[in-house]
């Protein structure tokens, strides 16, 4: 009785004082995803680096001395290594530590451009064919097989190799070959949700269509959407990197890391080195983005709400 007077005045009860807020789960939450935390970290330590190449990179990426190549690691057991060059330097005497902070930003900016592409491609499909239904479901669908008929490597080594390879074509190419895991999810998230109450109340308000995908359907659709666009980032950066090292990515002497990997590849059994750090980098690179997917969807799941 007490608790309910207490209540009716306005006055907070002890079980209201001592329940958590919104936001203190929210945190704990994140903080308590491993996974998340680890991802998120590695993956603005590599965005911090890209960002600021110019400032924190030892020298230019693109100046060469062919007096001082093959220089190896600061941690090989050399009279050759040095501070100077602490990941030593390739071929052709260039810096590799500044190569790869360049490289850097050449990766997310590919990964980053071609997932932005595919995503706008594969939701604005996704959404339509969900919500509407019947013929609108029906020609989506054929698009999608369409496209999942189609190899993405192959077709982008094909693509390339017959336009020509430069950052602009790499980067729609991709975009326009990874956007079908986008459609599918988000069609199958929209007919959970086209049906539910709060939509048809805003129907029966009479709220136009676009109104209606853009404030009921897309804001309880956003987590998924966010999920999918970081695996495709992944995907697009791996895609990137296997181009350039078939020669058709992005072409020298720009410092991609699929490139650097490539013009290592005659040395992997001398100067191993050479093609163990850009492949470190781009592991991390995937992993990070992975693992921050991961745990924005284990965060994000509605068991983990409560």
């Amino acid at each position: 009785m007490a608790s309910i007077s207490t209540a009716r005045a306005g006055i907070p009860t002890a079980e209201q004082i001592l329940e958590p807020s919104p936001g203190a789960l929210l945190r704990k939450r994140i903080f308590g995803n491993t996974g998340l935390i680890i991802g998120a970290a590695v993956l603005l330590a590599i965005v911090f680096v890209a960002v600021f190449a110019d400032v924190i990179s030892p020298g230019d990426p693109y100046d060469q001395v062919l007096s001082r190549k093959l220089i190896p690691p600061i941690w090989h057991e050399s009279a050759k290594a040095t501070w100077e060059h602490p990941l030593g330097t390739d071929a052709l005497g260039r810096d590799y530590l500044t190569r790869l902070f360049h490289g850097a930003r050449i990766s997310l900016f590919i990964g980053f451009a071609a997932m932005f592409i595919s995503g706008i491609i594969g939701t604005a499909l996704g959404v339509l064919s969900g919500y509407f239904g019947g013929r609108v479901d029906m020609v989506v669908n054929f698009i999608l097989t369409t496209r999942l008929s189609l190899p993405v490597v192959l077709v982008a080594l094909a693509v390339v190799s017959l336009v020509g390879s430069s950052l602009t074509v790499i980067i729609w190419v991709l975009g326009l070959l990874i956007w079908d895991r986008f459609a599918v999810v988000m069609r199958s998230a929209t007919q959970q949700i086209r049906n539910l109450e709060y939509v048809a109340a805003a129907q029966a308000l009479g709220c136009s269509t676009p109104r209606i995908v853009l404030t009921e359907i897309m804001p309880n659709i956003l987590n998924h959407l966010i999920v999918v666009a970081t695996l495709e980032m992944a995907h697009a950066i791996l895609l990137e990197a296997a181009l350039s090292f078939l020669g058709l990515g992005v072409q020298p002497p720009e410092p991609s890391w699929g490139l650097m990997v490539s013009e290592a590849k005659g040395m992997m059994f001398f100067d191993s080195w050479l093609i163990g750090i850009p492949g470190a980098a781009i592991f991390a690179l995937v992993l990070a983005i992975n693992l921050l997917g991961d745990g924005i969807r284990d965060v994000t799941a509605p068991e983990n709400r409560n």
